[in-house]
């Protein structure tokens, strides 16, 4: 792992500096880097896919626990170096791109490169990073729905992010994020950050923040993809009654796509009223107030009359 001095001299040597526009704040506190990776608790079976490369500081750390590691960065320059200082760890991939092919599908390459590795060594998939802000929240929901699935995530996320991991119903940050890591596991925040432990210094506090899948709650959902769009429908309507939201998306038929980072995506027309009669759901409530469990339910009928 690399001390702040030793990253500037890595992108002094190759006449760059951080690029704001890829949300580059290295982690540089290796204190919390090691936080980071023992709360993973990496075994050597484990595949880890890291997102925000930089220099390859955190993954040389996560490479000397996993099975093997796909480390993906966008900024080529910063990749290259990475390769360089890793050049002799035989268990680690970097991939030179955008993690996200657009907003709601993970890059095809990396999920290429996710399932040889996972071919070879049976443990767990992890997602262990400082995550670059930009691509926080959609990763995380793709990796939540699938069909490439994170078993854990211990990410660094900015603290807006980690409140809505974490936020509870009647919360303003309670949205899609919340709801989908509640109802499919459990996310915890482990700390917060101050800008201090990054280099250059970010405006905003940070986040460190562990979910862990639960197999049990997973198998009380019909489908992921059903309980994003249902609750992203509703959720277009967070501040009326449920009743007037359920007529909304009635009248308007089938919702524009929207992407998974929003938490929209189409939605049939159901019979809303009889959905909730049968449920035990009060009309009258608004849909930021439904539990994760609320919306499982809701979700699973859906799937039903699909």
């Amino acid at each position: 792992m690399q001390s702040k001095h030793q990253i500037r001299e890595l992108l002094d040597s190759a006449a760059v500096r951080p690029n704001k526009r890829f949300g580059q704040n290295f982690l540089i506190d290796l204190n919390l880097m090691r936080l980071l990776i023992d709360t993973a608790n990496i075994h050597n079976n484990d595949v880890v896919l890291e997102v925000g490369t930089g220099t390859g500081s955190l993954t040389s750390g996560i490479a000397e626990k996993a099975g093997f590691c796909v480390s993906v960065e966008i900024d080529a320059t910063l990749a290259s170096i990475a390769r360089g200082q890793l050049a002799d760890k035989s268990n680690v991939e970097i991939i030179a791109a955008d993690v996200l092919k657009n907003k709601f599908e993970i890059e095809p390459v990396v999920i290429d490169a996710l399932n040889r590795a996972r071919a070879i060594h049976s443990g767990r998939l992890l997602l262990v990073a400082n995550l670059p802000y930009i691509a926080a929240t959609p990763l995380i929901i793709n990796l939540v729905i699938g069909p490439i699935i994170a078993d854990s995530m211990f990410v660094t996320v900015q603290k807006e992010v980690a409140d809505r991991m974490i936020s509870q119903p009647g919360i303003k940050d309670y949205g899609i994020l919340s709801i989908l890591l509640a109802a499919t596991g459990e996310a915890k925040r482990i700390r917060t950050l101050k800008p201090t432990v990054f280099w250059p210094q970010p405006q905003v506090n940070s986040a460190f923040v562990q979910y862990v899948r639960d197999p049990e709650k997973v198998k009380t959902i019909r489908s992921v993809e059903m309980l994003s769009r249902v609750a992203g429908a509703l959720l277009q309507h967070r501040r009326k009654m449920l009743k007037s939201c359920c007529k909304l998306i009635g009248d308007a038929g089938i919702l524009p796509a929207r992407s998974r980072a929003e938490g929209i995506l189409p939605a049939e027309e159901f019979n809303w009223p009889e959905i909730l009669n049968q449920l035990g759901i009060d009309p009258e409530i608004r849909p930021d107030n439904l539990t994760p469990e609320q919306f499982v339910a809701i979700a699973n009928l859906c799937s039903e009359s699909k």
